[in-house]
């Protein structure tokens, strides 16, 4: 399997009611048609051989033959080299089951009947087949086959990938409290599969989507499921042919229901990271002490890869922060204000409901942070003029944001304050005897040495002292004034991109799990959807504005030259690799053939890609130690790296072990 998936595809054919030789030349050549396609494991409608709706005549020896007979012909001429589960009605100890039978490279590992025959409104199964729990054996005798493994206690899993274990229940099975599937997930399978002949009424399918996609978030498992389509018989009733591919509570894919063609659905999924997420939920193996269930029998088999890589058969998320549909969209953006504000709200009720104060620096952090305090404010009941806003320009400060600051905070209607702090950091760099970029401080002031600063080529633009030492005075200035609201978002703190004891610190910082892409949205989202005129001009500036620290100087003209994504490299991503790294585990090679599998906003080259992944890496690793006492903040999304919360690393772990994984998996992406 490449890059730990697989490659998994649910088949809807054509239908002719009671005969299963014109099924048969229809599995065939869905079978074909899924090998061409690369398919590993390839699920079938429930008595897909036969049809779902032959009604008495599944009590026929006739048809019964028939089946089997058709059953025996697939496995003599198999055209499929992966796992294909196939459904049929089936003759054991003179019980005739719903069974579905699993089959690799024309040998039939197992026969799995259905548990729950629906005997409700449209259905009557217990009138044709018996349920599993009746069954008296254990094992089935075929002809010219031997004996093959019966029951609903089967996983079948692959001696060489241990990531990949299956799981089969059929139709009804799914509907139920405790679904077999459930308890087969807890045995190991990973991919559960469901061959199914669900009728279609209004609403049902909706239903049926949630089903499937619930049952693989609770599972933390695939789930395949494959229904039959119109073809069959419509005395009745009418199919649709609904096939889905869920993954851990995601939709990956879907059929439209009512097509007149044989259908295939493919669909790629991600057996690392459903090994990732179950050993990360500890409740999932405790579960096991609850769920009493007989000891599964495992039956092996070995799929091989495709002989070629091939493209990858599922939409990689290039902003996996950000949903994607308007709807989802604003719910997300009312949902984080929403629990941002609840997080400072109760932290503000608990210190005595204080006035606030808040560096603001025309920025997207402090901005998204300023409006979630006036709301805060407003939740409480609070005047707005009890948060202080303090702007402070410095060496590097340009007037597009210093306008910006200053004009936000007047129509939100806060307490404004300005602190030019140059005269400061010139007296501190003084102290410390510091030349910054090489320039001599003696005999000068604020108004030469800026106009100097402005002057310097690009190659001499570098000096830490220099920026940190406006980056603390701010903190400093801030942390004299009263309750401070943090600003920096979790992006710059994966990075280590604050500076320690200054930006990094605050009282409480509501943007603490928010990731830069989501800064930027949010503050989009708020000034087009929150705000009107004045405002709303403002804050859609301050969206359109470079993301830059502003601790270096601007060029002659005063426009920015500090580029954070110059430096750093591109927010989109670092939060690609951060969402990938942090949530699932992902290794830096996987991250890597990820990012090759999406699109941007704009074009990179693996080589690029490749880079800044080397950089997130490294700085991942070597930043841990200001992770490591960072200020309370609410967690909003799935990524945090809180040290009381989601994230504990030690602040000396080697990132060598990671750095070799991308050496050596980006060979093999090429």
């Amino acid at each position: 399997m490449l890059q730990g998936f697989l490659r998994v595809a649910a088949a809807s054919p054509l239908v002719r009611v009671g005969d299963p030789d014109f099924h048969l030349a229809q599995h065939r050549d869905l079978l074909r048609d899924a090998e061409r396609a690369g398919v590993q494991v390839v699920v079938f409608p429930e008595l897909s051989l036969t049809g779902y709706t032959c009604g008495d005549l599944f009590g026929q020896a006739t048809l019964q033959r028939a089946a089997l007979n058709a059953l025996l012909g697939l496995l003599d001429d198999f055209p499929f080299s992966g796992v294909a589960i196939v459904g049929l009605p089936l003759v054991v100890d003179d019980q005739l089951f719903n069974v579905a039978a699993v089959i690799h490279r024309g040998t039939l590992l197992g026969l799995v009947p259905k548990s729950y025959l629906p005997t409700y409104k449209e259905f009557y199964e217990s009138r044709w087949f018996v349920p599993a729990a009746l069954a008296r054996s254990r094992e089935v005798m075929l002809p010219g086959r031997g004996v093959v493994p019966f029951g609903v206690d089967l996983v079948f899993r692959d001696s060489m990938v241990p990531e990949l274990v299956l799981g089969v229940e059929i139709c009804e099975d799914l509907w139920m409290p405790i679904a077999p599937s459930s308890r087969l997930a807890l045995a190991g399978a990973t991919v559960l599969v469901n061959l199914s002949a669900s009728n279609e009424i209004i609403g049902k399918a909706a239903y049926r989507r949630q089903l499937v996609v619930n049952q693989s978030a609770r599972c933390i498992a695939a789930y395949v499921y494959s229904s039959c389509g119109v073809h069959e018989s419509s005395t009745d009733l009418v199919f649709g042919g609904h096939c889905l591919v869920a993954e851990n509570g995601t939709l990956l894919s879907e059929t439209r229901r009512y097509q007149r063609d044989a259908q295939l659905l493919v669909a790629d999924v991600d057996l690392d990271r459903l090994r990732g997420d179950r050993l990360r939920t500890g409740t999932f193996a405790a579960s096991q002490l609850y769920e009493l269930a007989p000891e599964p029998r495992f039956v092996s088999f070995s799929l091989n890869s495709p002989p070629q890589p091939l493209p990858l058969r599922r939409w990689i998320d290039p902003r996996p922060f950000v949903p994607a549909g308007q709807e989802q969209l604003r719910e997300r953006c009312e949902d984080i204000f929403a629990t941002q504000v609840a997080g400072l709200a109760r932290r503000l009720e608990q210190v005595g409901k204080p006035g606030v104060v808040i560096g603001v620096s025309g920025g997207l952090d402090s901005t998204l942070a300023l409006l979630v305090t006036v709301k805060t404010f407003d939740l409480l009941g609070v005047p707005r003029s009890g948060i202080t806003g303090i702007t402070m320009p410095g060496f590097g400060t340009t007037s597009g944001t210093r306008g910006n600051a200053l004009a936000l905070m007047e129509q939100l209607g806060i307490t404004r304050r300005e602190i030019d702090i140059r005269e400061m950091c010139l007296a501190e760099m003084r102290a410390l005897g510091h030349a910054p970029f090489g320039i001599a401080l003696e005999g000068q002031t604020v108004e030469s040495l800026d106009a100097q600063l402005r002057q310097l080529p690009p190659e001499r633009r570098s000096d830490l002292v220099f920026e940190n030492v406006q980056a603390r005075r701010r903190t400093s200035l801030l942390m004299n004034s009263g309750f401070v609201i943090g600003t920096g978002d979790v992006s710059e703190l994966a990075l280590g991109w604050c500076t320690y004891n200054a930006d990094h610190m605050s009282m409480y910082n509501p943007n603490v799990s928010v990731p830069k892409t989501l800064v930027k949205f949010l503050v989009d989202w708020a000034a087009r959807n929150e705000f009107e005129g004045e405002a709303r001009g403002t804050l859609l500036a301050i969206v359109d504005t470079v993301i830059s620290p502003e601790l270096l100087p601007p060029d002659a003209s005063g426009k920015i030259v500090q580029s954070t994504e110059d430096s750093i490299g591109p927010y989109e991503l670092h939060d690609f690799f951060l969402y990938h790294f942090v949530r699932f585990g992902t290794p830096p090679a996987k991250i890597l053939f990820l990012a090759g599998q999406t699109t941007f906003s704009k074009p990179y080259s693996s080589e690029t890609i490749k880079h800044w992944l080397q950089v997130f890496v490294r700085r991942f690793f070597t930043q841990q130690f200001k992770r490591s006492c960072l200020p309370d903040g609410p967690k909003v999304g799935s990524i945090s790296l809180s040290p009381r919360g989601d994230w504990r690393m030690p602040s000396d772990a080697s990132a060598a072990v990671w750095q070799a994984d991308l050496e050596s998996g980006s060979a093999s992406t090429q």
